[in-house]
């Protein structure tokens, strides 16, 4: 009797030890498709910040043009540029701000809301909606479970924030790029966007065919072309748009090849004491990588409800900070 006692326990723990193992390496998964959309995120969204896209108006909502002082236009176009670029590179890095927001994603994998802090070891998110509906129990007890995992393993949370981290650097390196990169001229009329509050300079910009991309990633640059507004007072990039007018291709085409027609748009703002940062981005691109398979990327992030924080703290107490907060509809 005992013999089988303890056999059905073992059969019990084996059985739990195979759920949990079954239950961490789904964790895990999310956790690496997170890491990657993110990386995605931060590259493409370097692209757009440095002149990357063209899309058409939206019918309704045609620019208003502006009559901007004959002085602002009296400086060479890339004047604006470099310091656009230069305000960008600080917007990238915001050191010393924190903020809390929303990020909304729709993307191949669905519809997703995450509520979002800034800690001063990385970004850390909780997923609160999905498909604009609050979370099951079973959907809150697997995010719960993942960020108590990230608490309890420190080293996983730092590889996610090194892949964060190479992200980061691509979108500094392809920025710092653009003022030799690209070819900028001011837009005739100046036309503004329909909820402009300030002045704001238009620059169409174009490859530099004298350029000559350094890496693999800035070979992209060669393929793109669009418009920027530029807030005059700040210096800040307002809205970038433009559109991959021609084939690019990565390493002769065997590390990637991108496809003309592929569309890509940013918006930015100040959220609060001089901080800026993206509030929508759509992008829709077409990508064959290493020669085999073909992808085709629609995606669209807002960001919202920003929050600055008072201070740094670290990533575990920021995820303790999000699963304190109740989920929405709850």
């Amino acid at each position: 009797m005992q013999n089988a006692l303890a056999k059905g326990r073992e059969h019990r723990v084996q059985r739990l030890d195979k759920e949990n193992s079954a239950r961490r390496l789904a964790l895990c998964r999310q956790r690496s498709r997170a890491a990657r959309s993110l990386r995605h995120w931060i590259t493409a969204a370097a692209l757009t910040a440095t002149g990357a896209v063209m899309v058409h108006a939206v019918p309704g909502q045609a620019a208003t043009p502006a009559k901007p002082d004959p002085s602002l236009l009296a400086v060479p176009p890339r004047t604006w540029a470099v310091d656009a670029v230069n305000n960008e590179l600080i917007a990238l890095h915001h050191p010393g701000s924190y903020l809390r927001y929303h990020m909304h994603i729709i993307d191949e994998k669905g519809d997703m809301t995450r509520d979002l802090i800034e800690s001063q070891d990385g970004p850390v998110a909780r997923l609160i909606l999905r498909n604009g509906r609050p979370l099951s129990d079973a959907e809150d007890r697997d995010e719960r479970l993942r960020l108590n995992d990230m608490i309890a393993h420190p080293s996983d949370f730092a590889r996610h924030i090194k892949n964060e981290e190479t992200g980061r650097k691509i979108a500094d390196n392809l920025m710092r790029l653009m003022p030799d990169a690209m070819l900028y001229t001011y837009v005739p009329g100046q036309p503004q966007t329909p909820d402009s509050t300030g002045t704001q300079v238009v620059l169409d910009y174009a490859p530099n065919p004298k350029f000559k991309p350094p890496s693999l990633t800035a070979e992209a640059l060669t393929g793109l072309k669009g418009r920027v507004w530029v807030d005059a007072k700040s210096h800040r990039v307002v809205r970038m748009e433009g559109t991959i007018f021609r084939a690019v291709n990565l390493g002769w085409g065997v590390v990637a090849h991108i496809y003309p027609g592929g569309k890509l748009l940013l918006e930015q703002a100040d959220v609060g004491g001089g901080r800026w940062i993206f509030t929508h981005f759509t992008e829709d691109v077409t990508v064959r990588a290493l020669m085999v398979k073909t992808v085709k990327v629609h995606e669209q992030v807002d960001a919202s409800t920003f929050q600055i924080l008072p201070g740094p703290m670290t990533y575990q107490d920021a995820i303790r900070v999000l699963l304190n907060t109740p989920l929405p509809g709850r």
